[in-house]
């Protein structure tokens, strides 16, 4: 079995780092961090140029039709660069559904706008700060029109669309739950910025009150659709979270290069060292994790919800470890607002919390491993 990719994307990859070391630079990160600005619009829409909003998405619907694998080396350098961009949201998360359950009409009238990256969506479930359930779901969608709340909506101030899951009927559990497709700039539709530890990923609460929204999928499908979505999501944020992780590790061992003390280089001693050699061994063992998601991805697996938790699970703690490490390595200048620190401290904990705890996707783990062991 092999996990590694073509030579063709590793191509990919080599080109998108280059790409982006050029026009997303730390500085260009800042300037979202710092102004008024919710996202990098020019680098939006480079990337829409680029064709990476299309890169997964069937050529029949105005995209490239290459797949997950393509994905996945585009949203690691995405990552490494923590490009301030919506394209988690939309590509991972909105485009993602409309592709699972959408109708022929549906995709194409949405796809093909993604795809050329004109159209910004994003995924509404939560209902603030719970893990996510049928239990958890109160916003309700009855005859074509949404009434309730979701916070926090990852980039939900920029959104156009959202894919939002609601309550469709009176059935308890997962029964009555749907997906609905929602003009986020259509009447009875309110948002608020919400603050968080990442100014560079826009977040907002969205109020629907009697909103127009067209039902995505079939009934009683919604909770399930949601679910692989999620798995799939849980997948490319693991590559995004790798890369920030390894461009943490890279920020560090050069600073322990060039940092002198007591006459030495800071790197040659062991506590540092054995510091950063932890940070490797965690980074590894996300990666590996995150190519076994990959690989389920792209042959539709049955092992796929298990191998995304595991993707997700160890993604989470090696970018954490590794963002926090760095600073601790870079010292008292390491907290400092001038150090560049920060940027992957501030994203590997905005990632952490994204699409659910990693507290949440361990029981998941620990669910499907159960419920395979006892087949």
């Amino acid at each position: 079995m092999n996990f590694d990719f073509s030579d063709d994307q590793k191509l990919l990859k080599d080109q998108a780092q280059k790409f982006l070391a050029e026009h997303c630079p730390p500085k260009a990160v800042r300037r979202i961090l710092d102004g008024e600005d919710t996202y990098d619009r020019a680098l939006w829409k480079r990337i829409g140029e680029m064709g990476w909003t299309a890169t997964a998405i069937p050529e029949e619907y105005g995209g490239l039709g290459l797949g997950p694998l393509e994905l996945c080396v585009i949203a690691e350098e995405l990552g490494r660069a923590v490009a301030p961009v919506p394209f988690s949201s939309t590509v991972y998360l909105a485009a993602e559904a409309i592709m699972l359950a959408g109708s022929g009409e549906q995709k194409k009238k949405y796809l093909s706008k993604i795809a050329s990256g004109e159209l910004i969506g994003t995924l509404a479930a939560a209902e603030g700060p719970q893990p996510l359930s049928p239990r958890a779901i109160h916003a309700t969608l009855k005859g074509g029109k949404l009434d309730g709340t979701k916070t926090p909506v990852i980039d939900g101030e920029i959104a156009d669309i959202a894919i939002v899951v609601a309550r469709t009927s009176d059935e308890p559990g997962e029964r009555g739950i749907g997906l609905a497709i929602v003009d986020l700039k259509g009447a009875g539709v309110s948002r608020k910025a919400v603050k968080t530890l990442d100014p560079t990923r826009n977040h907002a609460a969205i109020t629907f009150k009697g909103a127009a929204a067209e039902a995505l999928g079939a009934p009683g499908t919604g909770y399930a659709n949601l679910m692989r979505v999620l798995d799939r999501a849980a997948v490319f944020m693991a590559f995004e979270q790798v890369g920030g992780a390894d461009a943490s590790l890279a920020m560090a061992r050069q600073y322990a290069i060039e940092r002198y003390a007591f006459g030495r280089q800071i790197g040659s001693f062991q506590a540092i060292k054995h510091k950063l050699a932890d940070v490797y061994v965690n980074n590894q063992i996300a990666r590996s994790n995150a190519y076994f998601g990959a690989w389920a991805l792209s042959t539709n697996a049955p092992e796929t919800p298990e191998a995304a938790a595991g993707a997700r699970v160890s993604a989470c703690e090696a970018y954490h470890v590794a963002a926090k490490e760095n600073i601790q390595t870079h010292g008292g200048m390491g907290f400092t607002w001038e150090l560049d620190c920060q940027l992957h401290y501030r994203r590997a904990k905005l990632l952490g919390l994204a699409i659910g705890a990693p507290r949440v996707w361990k029981e998941k783990l620990v669910a499907h491993l159960e419920k395979k062991n006892a087949a």
